[in-house]
């Protein structure tokens, strides 16, 4: 009787461990287990939006899990930073980053809810992208010191567009202005294409845009390109002066024009972060991924580890809040 009761509460001890253990995955399954959603700041079609497509799918390869792309534009990115910040720091909500996002408006304004080296786990980064200096066809200027003379010697006539108040292309702007010591009036659009609506037809002066936006109607010979922001001359874009052949200083800001790369909510295990990386590091050396990067966005693929990541946004952030000093973020 005695080994008929030890049996029965063997065999219940064994059932009930079972069902303990058959719960432990929803716990300690490895990393991933369910979808990971990453979060863009912009409208579908644009430029940050196809690269995390693009990503999204290698990364859902090689990690053999689904990745969703949630757009969520809206208030110069913080729409979607509010929504990253709000959600668990377990890798399954990722943020598509930017180089304004990370560097240029932290360091510049003072109104922004995050702060970018305390509310982000630094994941990785994908692709540098290049900008275009380029003026209307109508303004006599073909290179950056002749932009510089110029605009020195007919002050307050030139003007420049921008997507907004805080974009790239407006903090680029004032980067430029800040290293030629000259003003030019700001007139903010929508967008990056009406800006070179504007530029053709001569009512903007000049714009400093990604080469995805540029680099046709520069080829087309609608608007023309005077500098690239890289030191050198870019293998898609040959006849556009590199930044360093300027022989100008002050305008290491301007390089990179922006960069794409994934953070997450601070507070991200290491495991997961690394895991995380290594993936996108392989969607940046896996030759469709790179060359797709190339060909259709005219940016440039990389790799990182987060502390490089991390590292180099700091030198980044420090490099604007030094031009800060001079940039201010009003109209």
């Amino acid at each position: 009787m005695n080994l008929m009761k030890l049996t029965r509460r063997a065999v219940i001890a064994a059932v009930a461990s079972a069902a303990t253990v058959a719960a432990l995955p929803a716990f300690s399954q490895a990393f991933p287990s369910r979808p990971i959603k990453i979060i863009v700041a912009f409208a579908p079609g644009g430029s940050s939006d196809t690269l995390s497509r693009l990503y999204g799918q290698k990364m859902s390869e090689i990690l053999n899990t689904p990745v969703i792309i949630e757009n969520r534009p809206g208030a110069n990115q913080v729409t979607a930073i509010r929504a990253l910040m709000a959600s668990p720091p377990d890798g399954y909500t990722l943020y598509a980053a930017t180089g304004s996002a990370l560097t240029q408006n932290p360091a510049l304004r003072k109104d922004l809810p995050y702060d970018p080296l305390k509310d982000f786990s630094y994941i990785g980064m994908a692709a540098t992208n290049p900008g275009v200096i380029f003026v209307s066809n109508d303004l006599p200027v073909h290179s950056l010191p002749e932009l510089f003379a110029y605009a020195k010697a007919n002050p307050g006539k030139l003007n420049y567009g921008s997507a907004g108040l805080g974009t790239a292309g407006h903090l680029a702007a004032e980067a430029l202005m800040s290293a030629g010591n000259f003003k030019m009036t700001h007139i903010p659009y929508k967008n990056d294409a009406e800006v070179i609506r504007e530029t053709m037809s001569g009512s903007v002066h000049l714009g400093i845009f990604t080469t995805l936006n540029t680099v046709q109607p520069i080829k087309a010979g609608r608007i023309r390109g005077i500098s690239v922001t890289t030191p050198k001359r870019l293998s898609y874009l040959p006849e556009v002066p590199g930044l360093s052949e300027s022989k100008l200083g002050g305008l290491e800001a301007m390089d990179p024009h922006t960069f794409a790369a994934f953070v997450g909510p601070a507070g991200m295990p290491q495991d997961v972060v690394a895991k995380l990386n290594d993936a996108i590091n392989k969607a940046s050396q896996s030759p469709d991924v790179a060359a797709r990067v190339r060909e259709t966005l005219n940016a440039e693929p990389v790799t990182s580890t987060p502390a490089s990541f991390r590292q180099s946004v700091e030198k980044q952030l420090a490099l604007w809040r030094e031009l800060g000093k001079t940039v201010k973020l009003s109209e």
